[in-house]
């Protein structure tokens, strides 16, 4: 099973990758990072992410579909994608689940013409799944 470091090399394999970290986003630091970081500083690129993923996460308007706590250990996130897009760029954050808090969320940046954004999701879940933290 992939740790961190491999987990992003893999994702900056994708067609048009710019940039890819793992986020805490309940804290706000990047666990690992890879490539260019949006806006070039790192610490404030994961701090804006963390802060985008846990106002998705906590929002009573997705949590509808979903049942309990999503901090409980085991416990699936109550969101599975956050896909942000703009003229030049698109931004996925995907939930990581883990085995003690789910706090964790990959964040793949993709330059646009370049990028498929179907093909970043699919391969970000498929990260996601096999990533070990810890």
């Amino acid at each position: 099973m992939p740790g961190i470091d491999e987990s992003l090399l893999d994702a900056m394999r994708l067609p048009g990758a710019r940039g890819a970290s793992v986020i805490d986003w309940i804290s706000g630091l990047a666990l690992g990072a890879v490539g260019e970081a949006p806006g070039g500083d790192l610490e404030t690129a994961a701090a804006e992410t963390a802060e985008l993923a846990r106002l998705a996460a906590e929002s009573g308007a997705f949590r509808l579909a979903a049942a309990g706590d999503a901090a409980e250990p085991g416990k699936e996130p109550p969101v599975q994608d956050v896909i942000i897009t703009t003229p030049d760029d698109y931004h996925v954050l995907r939930f990581v689940t883990t085995t003690f808090d789910s706090s964790a969320v990959l964040h793949l940046w993709l330059g646009r013409a370049e990028g498929n954004l179907a093909l970043a999701r699919i391969r970000l879940a498929e990260l996601a799944e096999r990533l070990v933290l810890g």
